[in-house]
């Protein structure tokens, strides 16, 4: 049986462009919890720092995760995001434990 895999993705934009990243992060939202594979897909900020967003995502397996990864609505953000971030986004994928 495929195992759910998890991911954290943070992305930290570039001072002054908050809400730019803030609107291009937020339209793979909707399309991104349509697919097939998608279990949970939640954009949050950071309270601490409203200059970083936090991606948690939950996929059926690995498969489903990579659709995801070849969709246009994903292709169409990592395409937009570079000129607004300050740095490469840090994605983790997860395999739960316990």
């Amino acid at each position: 049986m495929p195992r759910e895999v998890e991911v954290i993705a943070i992305v930290q934009s570039k001072p002054g462009r908050e809400q730019v990243v803030a609107k291009i992060l937020e339209t793979c939202v909707t399309p991104s919890r349509a697919e097939a594979g998608c279990r949970l897909y939640t954009l949050y900020r950071d309270q601490a720092d409203a200059s970083r967003f936090v991606f948690i995502e939950r996929w059926a397996d690995q498969t489903a995760l990579s659709a995801h990864e070849q969709s246009p609505h994903f292709l169409e953000l990592i395409s937009a995001l570079p000129p607004h971030v300050a740095n490469e986004s840090r994605v983790m994928v997860l395999e739960r434990v316990a």
